[in-house]
């Protein structure tokens, strides 16, 4: 039984991590004046020249994004590749990897249409876009106890939670110099929500002590779909004779998508020029929330306890704690940690949205004003899903076809190398950037960092 239960663990997590896609504005793009969505990551910024993005390929990323490296996940043994579980990868050499906390995260932003104008005293900007969040946090006792397997030990896996939503945006954008020297933007969001999943483990404990085991659970699932429900199971639990009709929930259906709720969010930024060589910045993003019209809750009900030495066996087959009988109390005792009750539609909720704050400053040499450095500051703010990283970039626009950046960053996620590649002549524009560059991947062409990210866009400048 041990065996099968590090074996559940360990896919577990093997599948949400090598599926961690993770999209987001191009962070690289920040302080390179020749790149048109600047203003996705501050709105105060604007541009020389309006433009029209190609339907669905106008700024269109794509990354992936864990502190836990999938190299430190998926080893190499004997020619073969196999997972951390594998009797033959060390065990001090995975969990001195393992994090606290390990957060794969991922966030979706496809741009349906877009465009930008010069008019009304400043720069307008007009999009339609598709947004996904997920993100999901494993602490790193659940990859101890997955690795270790059942050990005299305490496990507390409280901090285990995923979360995902989906929701379109259309989303006006205006900003305008104020004097020489300051400039402001702001964009408002109007937003509809399609779907949000929210599951939490309250609390999470395992005692494995020589004498007793016990367990303490306090677990939830929230959906918010359209025209979803729970599938349960049902099954006859208890002792012989003493059966018993247990339902639970085993998975969730979709009937169909739709709007579910609607929300309203804004993005802020301003930009202050010191002086011919310095300029500093601050925008904050997706300032918030969903109104969500259903709440469907799974929930053990509140904390379970369970302690193994309530059960006492006896090999007398006469006596009501014969092996068999007990044995299907305890399974029964066991399954109150793990199993949620559906718990009905508990009426509306509100979400606030993952903000994200950035922070700015760009210096201009004098020997060459084509060319700026800039250091950056991103802090997306969610809670338990919150992630930090600090910036250092080169930009250069030599000629007015052409600007490349490369940077340097660091933070929740690890090192990062990124750069950008923008080349538009009049009449055409096109960019190719990355925030994380790839490096290595495995054979199942997962890079071995755990991070990587493309962003790509084609579009059509106008006067």
């Amino acid at each position: 039984m041990n065996t099968h239960i590090k074996h559940i663990l360990a896919a577990a997590f093997v599948s949400m991590a090598s599926t961690a896609a993770i999209a987001q504005n191009l962070n690289t793009g920040y302080f390179n004046e020749g790149y048109l969505y600047r203003h996705d990551v501050n709105p105060a910024f604007g541009n020389d020249q309006g433009y029209i993005a190609m339907p669905g390929i106008g700024n269109l990323d794509l990354n992936i994004a864990s502190n836990l490296p999938i190299d430190k996940v998926l080893y190499k043994v004997n020619g073969r590749t196999a997972t951390f579980m594998h009797p033959q990868v060390n065990s001090s050499e995975f969990l001195n990897a393992v994090n606290e906390n390990n957060r794969i995260a991922e966030n979706l932003r496809l741009q349906i249409i877009g465009f930008g104008f010069k008019g009304w005293g400043g720069y307008n900007t007009f999009e339609i876009n598709a947004r996904e969040n997920l993100n999901l946090n494993v602490p790193g006792s659940f990859l101890k106890l997955a690795k270790e397997g059942v050990e005299n030990k305490r496990y507390d896996i409280s901090d285990m939670a995923g979360h995902v939503d989906g929701y379109a945006e259309i989303a006006l954008g205006h900003s305008r110099q104020v004097n020489d020297n300051l400039r402001v933007g702001g964009k408002m969001k109007f937003l509809l929500g399609i779907a949000n999943i929210d599951a939490n483990f309250n609390k999470a404990e395992l005692n494995l002590g020589e004498n007793e085991y016990t367990g303490t659970v306090d677990a939830e699932i929230r959906s918010s779909v359209k025209a979803m429900s729970y599938k349960t199971e049902e099954k006859m639990r208890g002792a012989a004779g003493e059966e018993i009709k247990h339902k639970y929930v085993s998975g969730i259906d979709f009937d169909s998508w739709g709007v579910n709720g609607f929300g309203f969010a804004v993005d802020l930024g301003a930009e202050y020029k010191l002086d011919d060589n310095w300029k500093f910045s601050a925008a904050v993003l997706d300032l918030g929330y969903i109104h969500w019209n259903t709440n469907y809750l799974a929930s053990t009900n509140g904390e379970q306890y369970v302690s193994t030495d309530t059960y006492i066996f006896s090999g007398d087959n006469r006596k009501d704690n014969y092996i068999d009988n007990e044995g299907d109390r305890l399974v029964e005792g066991l399954s109150k940690l793990y199993e949620l009750q559906d718990m009905g539609d508990q009426g509306g909720r509100s979400k606030a949205l993952q903000a994200t704050m950035n922070f700015g400053a760009q210096y201009t040499p004098d020997f060459y004003d084509k060319m700026n450095f800039g250091l950056l500051s991103s802090t997306r703010v969610a809670g338990k899903y919150s992630w930090t990283e600090v910036r250092l970039s080169a930009n250069v626009m030599p000629t007015k076809a052409f600007s490349a950046s490369t940077n340097m960053a660091l933070g929740t996620y690890g090192f990062s190398f990124g750069w950008l590649v923008n080349v538009h002549p009049k009449g055409f524009n096109i960019f190719l950037g990355t925030d994380h560059q790839f490096g290595k991947v495995c054979k199942q062409a997962l890079p071995l960092s755990g991070k990587a990210n493309v962003n790509f866009g084609i579009n059509i400048p106008i006067n």
